[in-house]
């Protein structure tokens, strides 16, 4: 039987976000104009080496209230302490064994970000400080793991400006180590960032291998290098070429392996898709079509699927709605962290394709996207039972009386089925920027992993691509997998306040 739960206990609970935070008001307001894109604002001048260094020195249990203080000082703004943690972050943490795990330290920068710049302006300093502290907990357990930090560039190895593209294209090709690490760094002093990043949204979306985590790193660095300054890129960009030649020990290129296989075939079915194919119509019906086709579909049944409905003349939005409700149906159906990354790697993509300049990139991205949902469901299966539970199937579901907002975000893990039919019922009846704003609060003050803030902001942010229904279907179906009203509070939250109430 569905609890009935008050709006005074949700109150109480965690939703009544500015009451539970007020020592933020300690700090001065981030302003949108300050938190806004200014690339040129920060630099890597003489000042930002001493700020990493902070970072890097500070004990974790000083490092939040040293970081305010500054803070209260007027000593520190937001983009220079967003861009001592991207670069800290760089030279102190090591893309391997995994380009995830202990790396999130530098993943969730940009999404902790946009969860701060979407917040009003007293609370924006939340999201990063707990960045700040993860980035601690990070660099400690690198140290336990050998304690790496990136070398310095072997200069003589670095190609001329007019071979540099080319060598580091070859280089990833060759999944070549030491030749990508000189030729990243020769391309980005010779060509534009946005050049080299057009290279890397590609490379991004190429194997399977850290479920999903290269293209995240990818689209995610080349969102916070938009914030702090491009000036910063070089050593970001040596980074995201180690992180995209970890192969985990297999050989890619003389070897058969899963990871790659839709690559090599998707390179060839690309072609096949109508010169004219970003040019399409929007059929709310197809979309349908495609989500269930996706729903049981291989990987390469999966590709086969979005050509198909490419040559049938539908829009690549329409395609990228089924893909965006495939993902989610993926967390519906199992609300894992394999689910989750089916989400967080979508959106990663799909600003890959927004940004990517050639045309064959852009159709390659969405024939990649689509053999991955497969594999994650693959991989899913490994950690436990897939319910066979549908998304498409929620547009007919008899949907229980939820008209609060506050009877959403309570007791989201006991019953997944539940909470997705109560949130589409309140999206019914209510509106979507009071349930946003709702899940966003809950992660500024429930937030204990990195995941909350990646899953949070990827969701949040791509609802508004989805046209309806399957906009509201994509957002109902995320709430499985947000933080919960009746969860505890951050300890983070609980030490700020100590140190600022």
């Amino acid at each position: 039987m569905q609890r009935a739960v008050s709006r005074r206990r949700f109150l109480q609970s965690g939703a009544a976000f500015a009451a539970q935070l007020p020592f933020l008001r300690y700090l001065p307001p981030v302003s949108a104009a300050e938190a806004k894109v200014t690339p040129d604002i920060v630099r890597f001048a003489p000042e930002i080496e001493p700020l990493v260094r902070f970072l890097e020195e500070t004990p974790r249990d000083r490092v939040v209230a040293e970081t305010a203080y500054r803070i209260k000082r007027g000593k520190l703004s937001y983009q220079e302490l967003v861009a001592a943690l991207l670069l800290a972050g760089v030279r102190n943490i090591q893309p391997r064994p995994h380009v995830g795990y202990k790396f999130h330290g530098v993943l969730v920068v940009n999404s902790c970000h946009l969860a701060a710049i979407a917040g009003p302006d007293s609370d924006r300093w939340l999201p990063v400080l707990w960045a700040v502290d993860y980035f601690k907990s990070c660099q400690r357990q690198d140290e336990r793991e050998g304690d790496w930090r990136m070398g310095p560039l072997e200069e003589s190895a670095v190609p001329p400006p007019h071979r540099a593209r080319q060598a580091f294209v070859e280089a990833l090709e060759r999944w070549d180590e030491p030749a990508a690490d000189a030729a990243a760094a020769g391309f980005v002093r010779s060509a534009g960032v946005n050049e080299v990043f057009d290279v890397l949204f590609r490379y991004g979306a190429r194997d399977y291998r850290s479920i999903g985590h290269k293209a995240i790193f990818v689209a995610n660095a080349y969102r916070t290098l938009q914030v702090i300054g491009v000036r910063h890129a070089e050593p970001v960009v040596r980074s995201i070429a180690y992180a995209l030649l970890n192969a985990y020990g297999e050989d890619p290129v003389r070897g058969d392996h899963l990871a790659d296989r839709p690559w090599r075939r998707n390179q060839t079915l690309v072609r096949k898709i109508r010169s004219d194919w970003q040019a399409g119509r929007y059929d709310a019906g197809a979309v349908q079509d495609l989500t269930s086709a996706l729903h049981d579909a291989s990987w390469q049944d999966a590709a086969d699927a979005v050509v198909a409905a490419l040559n049938g003349g539908l829009s690549p939005a329409a395609v990228w709605d089924a893909l965006f409700a495939a993902s989610v149906e993926l967390v519906f159906r199992q609300p894992g962290i394999i689910a989750l990354h089916a989400v967080t790697t979508t959106n990663a993509i799909h600003q890959a394709y927004q940004l990517a300049t050639a045309p064959e990139t852009r159709a390659l991205l969405l024939l990649q996207n689509a053999s991955f949902l497969p594999l994650f469901r693959r991989s899913m299966a490994g950690r436990g039972p897939v319910a066979e539970r549908r998304i498409t199937t929620l547009m007919e579901a008899e949907l229980p009386p939820i008209t609060s907002v506050e009877d959403v975000f309570v007791g989201l893990r006991s019953d997944p089925e539940r909470a997705v039919l109560r949130a589409l019922s309140y999206l019914r009846h209510g509106d979507a920027r009071s349930l946003i704003d709702a899940a966003r609060r809950l992660v500024f003050l429930k937030a204990n992993d990195p995941h909350d803030y990646k899953y949070s902001s990827a969701v949040l942010e791509d609802y508004y691509a989805l046209k309806e229904p399957w906009a509201s279907l994509f957002l109902a179906a995320s709430v499985v997998k947000m933080c919960s009203a009746d969860e505890p509070t951050s300890p983070l939250v609980e030490r700020v306040r100590s140190v600022l109430g």
